[in-house]
């Protein structure tokens, strides 16, 4: 199964189990130091770490994170028996993150020359570039900007690549106090930490989020707002799980009510709560979604690119993505997608300028709640080609050449902070809503779209070998498989 929205690390095996070999009248010789590993290593639901702790050391492991809130430690061991050895009272589930990082798929920016912005001439009260975010009007923001901008006492937090924190549009936007590195599992608070070294992934989603309105580049949908930046993608480009721990953890601890999490967890696109390779990583991941939202912590995601039916899980054919994947057959719904299927998370589908499901969104019956702009370079109809403009424009920061600028991207990445955006404003025209009260809230002023008739196929000639590729069928009412409870509307949540 393709997935454009990530490609994933090889699932590197954990550390092989030594077996020491009896010498004649003597004792068996220490096992040798294995790699430098990582483990999340879990505490029963409920307990706290410290008998955890204890077996950790025990089984010569290094605690570098305990976030006892959920019973969740993160550990280090150059120790190839550690997985056995810290089994025991104390401890529920262990498993090595080693090899489960999902790589972010960054896919193609393409750059609005310095000219271009120069000459740019959109409406002034909403900035030079708007004239090219089609996204906003499709949503209804100038009407909504009417009633509110958003209330600084928002908080985003924005888990991905880093924020550019010298960006025009963004230096007066970012929360710096709350924001934070969680590479590792571990925070780090300086400024470097958390801002873009190898990905402007974060800095495109946190321009669509809350890009300010003043005389420069484009608007964001909550420009009065703020965001966090909360690093969770490393210079390699992975996102390991206990990362994404850190990050709900931090969101949650640090007053957000809001997070946008445009990634999966794991090599496996699907991750199978009853596969023991994955079940430790599905119980921590679920463990800090839950604690988040019992501190107020809306959490939004975006679907994925895959253009896979999420309520019909049959085949994994393309995990993990690292030149020899596996074939799993007869799936079922115990394998999700996380965070996006994680309960009371948010999922959000893309579609392009048309309105209509962009061809890679994931959808599904049940698992697709709103839907939102995310660009359609592809095509924009059927034989007809688009262009880079049907993409999303944001802001942007040049890893290489350490320059910020504006793009255009394209992907379920960027349908999310939309809905993401929304949902900030509901919250500054409506203060005190639960995550819950807000995502049915999110879902109630959503416009509905119905599904196209028959196989939607908005590519029919994009492979001579496989003419169908992006075949979808869309099966539902006015809440469908495609565009859930229908698109993200601005100026419904804040009127």
């Amino acid at each position: 199964m393709k997935n454009l929205r990530r490609k994933t690390l090889a699932a590197a095996s954990a550390a092989t189990l030594g077996v020491g070999l009896a010498l004649t009248g003597g004792l068996a010789p220490a096992a040798a130091a294995g790699p430098d590993t990582s483990y999340l290593v879990l505490a029963p639901q409920g307990a706290n770490t410290s008998k955890a702790a204890a077996r950790v050391a025990a089984a010569k492991g290094t605690v570098v994170a305990a976030y006892d809130q959920i019973g969740v430690l993160v550990v280090r061991s150059t120790n190839p028996d550690f997985a056995t050895e810290v089994a025991g009272a104390g401890v529920e589930s262990v498993a090595s993150t080693a090899g489960l990082g999902t790589a972010l798929d960054e896919g193609e920016t393409v750059e609005v020359s310095a000219a271009d912005v120069a000459s740019a001439t959109g409406d002034p009260t909403k900035e030079p570039l708007y004239g090219q975010q089609w996204d906003m009007n499709m949503i209804h923001l100038p009407q909504a900007h009417a009633v509110t901008t958003g209330s600084a006492n928002v908080v985003v937090g924005v888990l991905d690549s880093g924020i550019s924190s010298t960006h025009p549009d963004l230096a007066t936007q970012i929360a710096k106090d709350k924001s934070t590195s969680c590479i590792g599992g571990v925070t780090n608070t300086t400024e470097s930490a958390w801002n873009p070294t190898t990905s402007d992934h974060g800095t495109h989603v946190a321009g669509t989020i809350a890009a300010a309105v003043n005389g420069v580049g484009v608007t964001g949908i909550a420009p009065g707002v703020k965001v966090a930046a909360v690093k969770v993608v490393n210079d390699d480009g992975y996102i390991f799980p206990e990362a994404a721990v850190c990050g709900f953890l931090w969101a949650a601890d640090h007053g957000m009510q809001l997070t946008n999490n445009s990634y999966y967890i794991d090599p496996w696109e699907l991750n199978c709560k009853n596969d023991a390779r994955q079940r430790p990583v599905w119980q921590a991941v679920q463990r800090a979604i839950r604690y988040s939202q019992s501190k107020g912590v809306l959490n939004v995601a975006s679907a994925g690119n895959s253009n896979y039916d999420l309520a019909h899980k049959i085949t994994d054919t393309g995990s993990p993505n690292n030149g020899t994947p596996e074939d799993r057959e007869n799936l079922t719904n115990a394998c999700l997608d996380l965070p996006a299927e994680a309960p009371g998370v948010v999922t959000v589908g893309a579609v392009g300028p048309t309105g209509e499901k962009s061809y890679y969104s994931s959808y599904g019956q049940g698992v697709i709640d709103v839907t939102a702009p995310g660009g359609d370079t592809r095509f924009r109809t059927q034989g007809v080609r688009s262009t880079s403009t049907d993409g999303i424009l944001s802001t942007t920061f040049n890893t290489t050449t350490k320059t910020n600028g504006w793009g255009y991207k394209q992907g379920t990445s960027m349908s999310g902070p939309h809905a993401t955006g929304v949902a900030a404003l509901a919250l500054s025209a409506h203060p005190g809503m639960t995550p819950g009260q807000l995502s049915s809230f999110l879902e109630r002023t959503a416009v509905a779209k119905s599904c196209p008739e028959g196989v939607y196929n908005p590519v029919p000639l994009i492979s001579a070998t496989n003419p169908n590729l992006y075949d979808a069928t869309c099966s539902g009412g006015a809440r469908n498989g495609f565009y859930g409870a229908g698109m993200v509307d601005a100026y419904n949540v804040v009127k």
